[in-house]
């Protein structure tokens, strides 16, 4: 009677060996899948400059994408209902089909993108399947804004207690390729320069965000350059400051990256290896929200911004675009 007993607790000891294996095994196995995805990538590139994971909430130009996935996804929603939603609201974002009254109340509708319908369908696809990085603050932001969650779509990932590490994560990029990390270089000062023009915007108006741009711009690039130890420059073949012109080398790569917008398809970054150096080279695309300083006279730019960018800049040639034309691009220099 004894060895039956022992023999079916070691049974079930294995058995319970085994299951557990058998779970970490799929938890990997669904974390590499995860890193592999192609959404992962281009949620990083095209969304986490306004919807960072890592901001504070205070900072923040825009709600984290966890937010985005909590409200438009619940127990009952489809992948096909959330990709298609997202389709809808990238297009065309306007207060009537809002779900998110508070970040409508608090940064106005986001600007309208020009993504390609295949970049929108692979970042909502992970969006829907995987974990995604989420802010410390973020959960108790949550409980108190929707009491205790009320099953809003828990138990889809939402990726809790990550903010500080995937932060710590997102600073090391010298082990990634080379066009990766001038891009992460690129995306996180824009990230500043963003986050710092949006707050300006939303709290003193286009006018003082001008003067910003006049006086705070190359002093925040400046200091994201010595961050990552890189040189980070802003080019254009119709700049705003004659400091930022273009070089003949420079106006090819931006005539590169117009015809790729023309197609309207998702650019990825050139690089450049030259005497133990690399250039990373990657576009500056129009938005709505641009056109308020870098549209067309009398329709999106109005009159006294105008007015205002012909006092601070006398040979502005910055104007005069639409939503999803190239008006620049980033040129990331560091050592190998």
């Amino acid at each position: 009677m004894k060895n039956i007993i022992l023999l079916t607790l070691l049974a079930a000891v294995s058995f319970n060996c085994e299951d557990s294996k058998k779970s970490d095994y799929s938890s990997v196995t669904k974390r590499q899948s995860a890193s592999q995805h192609p959404g992962k990538k281009l949620l990083e590139t095209n969304c986490y400059v306004c919807h960072s994971p890592s901001a504070s909430e205070e900072n923040r130009i825009g709600p984290p994408m966890i937010a985005i996935k909590m409200h438009y996804i619940n127990d009952n929603t489809t992948k096909e209902e959330f990709v298609a939603s997202m389709q809808k609201w990238i297009k065309n974002p306007n207060k009537e089909d809002a779900k998110m009254y508070g970040a409508i109340k608090r940064f106005g509708v986001m600007p309208k993108q020009a993504f390609p319908e295949e970049t929108i369908a692979k970042i909502a696809e992970y969006i829907y399947d995987f974990e995604i990085e989420q802010p410390e603050w973020f959960e108790d932001h949550f409980n108190n804004e929707n009491g205790k969650h009320k099953g809003q779509g828990m138990g889809k990932g939402m990726g809790r207690g990550k903010g500080k590490q995937n932060q710590q994560a997102q600073t090391n990029f010298k082990e990634l390729p080379y066009g990766e990390r001038g891009l992460k270089y690129a995306l996180t000062t824009k990230a500043v320069l963003g986050e710092n023009l949006m707050g300006t915007i939303q709290k003193k108006g286009i006018l003082e965000a001008l003067t910003f741009c006049n006086e705070r711009a190359y002093p925040l690039t400046d200091s994201m350059a010595v961050v990552h130890n890189a040189d980070i420059k802003r080019v254009s073949d119709k700049p705003r400051n004659p400091n930022n012109k273009a070089n003949a080398e420079e106006l090819g790569y931006i005539n590169t990256f117009k015809q790729v917008a023309a197609k309207n398809e998702q650019a990825s970054p050139i690089v450049k290896e030259i005497d133990g150096k690399v250039r990373v080279y990657y576009p500056i695309t129009t938005n709505t929200m641009c056109l308020q300083c870098h549209g067309k006279p009398n329709e999106t730019l109005q009159p006294t911004t105008l007015a205002k960018i012909k006092s601070l800049y006398p040979l502005d040639k910055a104007i005069g675009y639409n939503v999803n034309e190239v008006r620049g691009i980033w040129n990331i220099t560091f050592d190998k």
